[in-house]
């Protein structure tokens, strides 16, 4: 049986981006966006409500305007997390976030890439690596987290990193690339 390209983009393979259903799951995706990220503040209901459809949700949360993703779906996050400002989630594939997590503006969390050698490129072949952020984990602003990187729990990821490789648990790591520096 042949798998549907959303089968091949969630199991890390190569697909074609421009299905019609990936597609239109986008488009829905991102008119939910358009309204989250336009609605008043003081109707706080309506804007969960609004990010309850794109989400999974273990529990409590709270998503600052603007925010960003491509489909919404494939992104969980555990009890009391918080996205600041300009919260950016290619969610290509898996973004599991775990509970207590905070994210500081203008984090990004990508699953998306593409071929390194330009001739595969050039066929528009992309695929996904999934996502996953531990519990108790603090990443500061600016920082870009990378497909298929897995951060642990008890971490602290410093203002201006990019996340390239997995980080263990109960550590501060920070820089481009991102390495540990100290061990709690």
């Amino acid at each position: 049986m042949m798998k549907s390209e959303k089968e091949k983009m969630l199991s890390g393979d190569y697909y074609n981006a421009a299905d019609e259903e990936l597609v239109r799951e986008r488009e829905y995706a991102k008119n939910l966006i358009f309204e989250f990220n336009n609605t008043r503040l003081s109707e706080k209901g309506k804007k969960e409500e609004i990010i309850r459809q794109l989400i999974i949700a273990k529990g409590s949360f709270y998503i600052e305007a603007p925010f960003y993703c491509d489909y919404g779906y494939n992104i969980e996050v555990g009890e009391n997390f918080y996205a600041n400002h300009g919260c950016v989630i290619l969610d290509v594939n898996k973004v599991h976030i775990g509970d207590n997590v905070l994210l500081a503006p203008n984090v990004q969390i990508y699953t998306a890439t593409h071929p390194i050698d330009p001739t595969e490129r050039l066929t528009g072949k992309e695929f996904a690596k999934p996502v996953t952020i531990g519990n108790n984990v603090w990443v500061g602003g600016g920082t870009i987290i990378c497909p298929g990187v897995k951060i642990g729990d008890n971490v602290t990821i410093g203002a201006g990193s990019v996340v390239t490789k997995d980080i263990p648990d109960n550590v501060v790591a920070v820089g481009n690339p991102c390495r540990v520096i100290k061990r709690i």
